[in-house]
């Protein structure tokens, strides 16, 4: 299959369009806390931040497929602009049904440039999502909730995934057919991307936030006292891998993040052992779009 060829468009849009899952967040069976479970859940300090991001991405996806004139495309894209708004739903449940405070949200701003934010925000998922599937693994493993609470959410993450399976097809699609499908240039505008991508995402978790949630992957260790940085990215190269192997071969995945980790996890593996030095605590696991 050629990439950016109608074979391809056909694969990455309709493999889209066939794996999406019908659900509604008020109707899943979310299970009732005893009150420790209560209180650590309201403690997570993500659930105002993940859900101004989830409402945000509703909106924009929305309103960028608004303007793709391609009937599979518009197809494609306006389902995921309406599984991004259900996944704020779904966290808006969450928050009313076990009683986490928030104040008043602000009404949601769509950017004036809707493909760049689409872009940028494209490669937002797939750098956070790598780390949340770890997270999430984690927290899973560590046994923090009930595993009905995992159950439910463990869907979305695959839903997570699907978006970051289908953005990085669409993203080389549109490049090539574009004329800028010359794979050095590629590379530089998806490094670009990835750099406008992660100050973005610092800056929307970052020290500033007034939240202090702190965009770290190190706040996994609220879910277990044993975790070092070797381990964590162990977890989340396992995880990622789990995720994508679901796709079909000949769908691109996201690969800088994992190589990167995966080159990281490697050079720890060859350093001198010493005490295990632990994450440090800032209480916050990652979310994905």
């Amino acid at each position: 299959m050629k990439l950016g060829s109608v074979e391809h468009k056909e694969l990455f849009c309709r493999s889209f369009l066939d794996s999406h899952l019908e659900y509604e967040p008020e109707h899943l069976p979310w299970p009732d806390l005893n009150d420790a479970d209560l209180a650590r859940l309201q403690a997570i300090p993500f659930w105002e931040k993940a859900l101004d991001i989830e409402r945000e991405a509703g909106a924009m996806v929305s309103s960028y497929a608004a303007t793709v004139t391609d009937p599979l495309l518009h197809e494609a894209i306006a389902l995921q602009g309406r599984e991004e708004s259900r996944h704020a739903r779904l966290i808006k449940t969450l928050i009313d049904r076990y009683g986490i405070e928030m104040p008043e949200r602000p009404p949601v701003v769509v950017p004036p440039k809707i493909e760049p934010a689409f872009t940028t925000f494209g490669f937002e998922e797939c750098l956070d999502s790598f780390f949340a599937f770890g997270l999430f693994g984690i927290a899973r493993d560590a046994k923090v909730f009930p595993e009905a609470l995992f159950t439910i959410f463990d869907p979305i993450l695959d839903e997570e995934a699907r978006h970051i399976v289908f953005f990085v097809n669409w993203f080389t699609y549109i490049q090539i057919n574009r004329g800028q499908g010359f794979l050095p240039l590629r590379i530089v505008r998806t490094l670009w991307y990835y750099g406008k991508a992660l100050s973005n995402l610092i800056t929307a978790f970052g020290d500033s936030d007034p939240s202090g949630t702190g965009f770290t992957a190190t706040g996994a260790s609220t879910f277990t006292d044993d975790l070092t940085l070797e381990k964590f990215l162990g977890v989340c190269i396992q995880e990622n891998q789990q995720r994508m192997s679901k796709y079909d071969s000949r769908l691109l995945q996201p690969q800088l993040i994992p190589l990167l980790t995966n080159v990281a996890f490697r050079t720890l593996q060859l350093l001198p052992q010493r005490k295990p030095q632990t994450v440090e605590r800032k209480g916050n696991w990652g979310m994905g779009g």
